[in-house]
């Protein structure tokens, strides 16, 4: 497969085959991802591997609490988990939410998961002082979770990005002995899916791209 068909049809797989994934496909796909930038080259990232059904479940129940107000914010309107604006939920919308089970069932059922880390002690977070949440550290871990699902693809499996299991990452990391200083950046179903998506919808290169200034003039317009 081209690598433009690749990034133009990784999609969010969530649904899979019983099919299991070996190690030697898993180890393939790894082989390539290790390839992916990182900060200063420190490559502080950490990967588990988890196959055993009893954690894949626990670590499902443990992406509940955020996937519960991922949904009731979406229920209310807002973009969940937003930085910028606090949420209005209350406490009985987040105990009445609907299709919590559903949402973290991918991770219950897929044949395996990838549990991704980071070295926060290696990280360059240049962004550190500003006033607003970090967004620099995700470029030490994040490229390496891509070319994860662009590796899966290529392979014939599929996974998606989920980060729920963050909300509770001390009990995560209890789980999984991970240690104090690694954060929590993402954990992956990996597995054969139900179906293969082939065309993805996405913004226009000019919907998102100005010149010279944010304010310029959209780039790639007609």
């Amino acid at each position: 497969m081209e690598y433009s068909e690749v990034v133009r049809t990784t999609f969010a797989a969530r649904e899979f085959t019983d099919d299991p994934v070996s190690d030697e496909a898993l180890l393939g796909v790894l082989d390539t991802a290790r390839f992916a930038p990182s900060g200063g080259n420190r490559q502080g990232a950490h990967i588990v591997i988890v196959r055993d059904e009893d954690t894949k479940r626990a670590l499902a129940d443990l992406s509940r609490t955020g996937a519960r107000r991922y949904l009731a914010q979406k229920a209310a309107g807002e973009n969940p988990w937003n930085p910028v604006h606090p949420t209005a939920v209350t406490a009985d919308e987040l105990d009445d939410v609907v299709g919590v089970d559903s949402f973290v069932r991918p991770l219950a059922v897929a044949p395996v998961l990838l549990v991704v880390t980071i070295d926060l002690a290696v990280v360059a977070a240049t962004d550190q002082d500003l006033e607003r949440i970090g967004v620099v550290p995700g470029g030490s871990i994040y490229p390496l979770v891509w070319n994860i699902l662009t590796g899966a693809r290529a392979h014939g499996l599929g996974g998606t990005i989920t980060t729920m299991a963050s909300a509770e990452e001390p009990a995560v990391r209890e789980l999984l002995a991970i240690p104090e200083h690694h954060a929590v950046a993402a954990v992956l179903p990996i597995g054969r899916p139900v179906k293969q998506l082939t065309r993805l919808s996405r913004a226009a290169v000019a919907d998102f791209v100005t010149a010279e200034r944010f304010d310029g003039r959209p780039f790639g317009a007609q």
